[in-house]
Formats: C-alpha cells, structure tokens, sequence
C-alpha cells in the first residue's frame, strides 16, 4: 500500500506538500478503511483551483517511467512550477507491504526526462543514480551483479532496467521490488467525464459501450444504472460493425450516447472500470478525479459505496460537502487540500470527534479551518 507521498515544483505545488496516510486516529467505527495502520480508503475535498487534479498527476507520474501502461501525455503539460527556483520537480513515495517498507524518491525536468532516483528496501540501499553527477548507477542487487551500472539514457529509469534485465535471486528485499512494481503496475487513474481519458493499469484505448457488450455486462450495467435512478432497459446493438449498447423502448431502440445525459454517461465510465475492480485484484490502487462533478448528492453516495467494496487502496476528489460523512468513511478518511497545506479532516480540528458528529455540518461552519 501507498503509505506517503510527497511532491514539490510540480505544476501548482511550488512547495513541499505531503500525504500520509498512517497519520491516523483510534477512532473505533469503519475501521475497515484503516488497513495496518494506513488508510486504504479516502476522499480529497479541496475547492476549483486547489490542485487536486494535479495531485493525481502528481502520484501517477511514476507510471511513465516504471512501467509500459498507459498515460495521457497531454495532462503533463507546463510540469514545473513556474514560481519554482528549481527546474526539477521532486517525487517522494513510501509504501509497506507484507515483505517491509519501499521508499523511492526521484526528479525530473520534465515528463520524460529523470534527473536523479533513488530506492530504498527495507532501509537498504537498493538502486542509485543521480545524472548530474554521473551516468553510473549504484547497484546493490541480488542477481543483478552482472548488469552495466552506466545506463546514460535520461529517458530511462534504474528501477526499469533492473526489472527487465537482471534475474533476481530470491530475498527479501528483491521479493519487495517485485511488489513494488507489481503495485506500481496495477494503479489506475481515471476521471468522471465521457471521453476515457485514464492513467495507468492498462494499454490504448478501448470503446466503453463495445467492452461492457463484450464481457456480458449488458445487463448488469441495466442493474447499476436503475438503481442509481436511471429507469431504462439496455439492449445490444450493431454501430457501423462495432457492438455497442441501446436503450429499449417499445417501438425503437436508440444509441445509448445519441439520449443518454452527461450523468449516465459518466456512470456507464465509472461501470467501465468497476468491472474491473469486481473483475480482478490486479487493480492495486484508484484515483478517481472529480468523481462526482454531475451525480447528485444520493448517486455520489452510491458511486462512493462501489469503490468502498474494492479491494484496490482508493482515493476519489471531489469539491462536493455532502459526501463528508460519518456514515460513509471517518475523519481521518477525509482529507482537505487548500493552496497552502494537505491534512485530514482529523488533524484540522482541536475537538474529539465521534461517529455521531455531523462533520458536514460542521464543514460548513468552518470547524476544520485550522
């Protein structure tokens, strides 16, 4: 699991901001959302502007380097700050997995191009190269004696060359490699609108409707789709050779895109990837931005309540109050990011909250300002 991360001169995060998920409390209900002391579970609120979508571009930045899944180059425009005094933007993640702790921090210019990376397992140095002082990697790999150390190309990363180049003998430290990449591997970020702009988990580009027809889901989307209050039949059809999806009515059936609202098109989005969250444990950890811009307050809930029963660590932004509540996560699930800091909900207030708080309403009434 993802248990810190930290970024700076990275889009509008001129300054160090951080995300620890182990800085929790001993609140004893939904407890399920805290998993060995971290939080699988948590919702960013954050007013427009804040950066909360640059947060998640912020911690799937990794992707582009770590592994050959799918990124949206286009999201990474204007990377660094540009009140930054550096021309690096600066990546700090932590993890814990069964095997002990993963620390890996590096810097980039740029979207492509790694300036310095550095692996820690388990307090031990596990790989090292910083380009401004040498294209010479440090090493200290079981199984990987043999691999060149000067590796020279910026474009490439220390940790990729030693995943696909070198066989690794069987230890501890190496078996916590392997989940770091595996992890790495099966993150996933996606946004609420119709276009399937995504990040992570997977490669190019698949129709919606066409892959939902096709793993037998017409039916079960049908299911979803009422039940967030959308009164409709679903029917598969034929578009231009493709199979896709229609709503059924008694005399015709149309398009599901030519009438459906921007809402049910961002559900049927959401229906596209938990598929895949029910489908498999390969997902490791969410991000969903804006995942509520066009549900309203009773659909949010539902949307949440989906992705509460993933196995998969998930965080959802929203800038919508009315999902801060008690019953769905607990404070410390929740967390507020302002243009000045990122804490949670439960380190913005100095009173004892219990399950029975309506901490919306006390959102409102600015109780968590601090």
């Amino acid at each position: 699991m993802l248990s810190k991360f930290s970024v700076q001169g990275f889009k509008n995060f001129e300054k160090k901001i951080t995300l620890d998920f182990t800085d929790t409390k001993g609140y004893n209900f939904n407890d399920k959302y805290i998993l060995n002391g971290v939080v699988n579970k948590g919702l960013i609120y954050g007013r427009n502007g804040v950066g909360k979508s640059n947060l998640g571009f912020a911690i799937f930045d990794i992707i582009k380097h770590i592994t050959d899944k799918n990124i949206e180059n286009h999201m990474y425009n204007n990377y660094i700050n540009a009140d930054s005094d550096s021309n690096i933007a600066e990546f700090s993640f932590e993890f814990l997995f069964d095997c002990g702790s993963v620390i890996y921090k590096y810097g980039k210019s740029n979207l492509e191009t790694l300036i310095y990376e550095e692996l820690f397992i388990n307090d031990e140095l596990f790989a090292h190269i910083d380009r401004r002082k040498s294209s010479f990697a440090d090493i200290n790999v079981k199984g990987a004696e043999t691999l060149d150390t000067n590796i020279g190309h910026s474009n490439l990363s220390v940790l990729s060359y030693i995943n696909k180049n070198a066989l690794l003998s069987p230890d501890t430290n190496n078996a916590c490699f392997s989940e770091f990449i595996k992890f790495v591997n099966g993150m996933l970020f996606f946004r609420s609108l119709d276009t399937n702009n995504y990040i992570g988990f997977e490669q190019g580009s698949t129709a919606i409707l066409e892959d939902i027809t096709k793993k037998g889901n017409i039916k079960d989307l049908e299911k979803f789709l009422n039940l967030a209050g959308v009164d409709c039949q679903l029917t598969e059809i034929e578009i231009e050779g493709s199979k896709s999806i229609g709503f059924k009515f008694k005399n015709k059936t149309i398009p599901f895109y030519s009438i459906a609202s921007q809402g049910t098109k961002s559900l049927s989005l959401f229906y596209f990837w938990l598929q895949r969250f029910q489908e498999s444990t390969d997902v490791t950890f969410i991000f969903i931005d804006e995942y509520d811009a066009f549900y309203h307050h009773e659909l949010s809930e539902l949307v949440v309540e989906k992705l509460l029963a993933c196995s998969a660590q998930s965080l959802v932004t929203t800038h919508n109050t009315s999902v801060i509540s008690n019953d769905l996560l607990r404070p410390d699930c929740y967390f507020m990011l302002t243009k000045n800091d990122f804490k949670s909900l439960s380190h913005r207030t100095r009173k004892d909250l219990r399950e029975a708080h309506n901490i919306e309403k006390m959102f409102k009434a600015g109780a968590f300002n601090g």
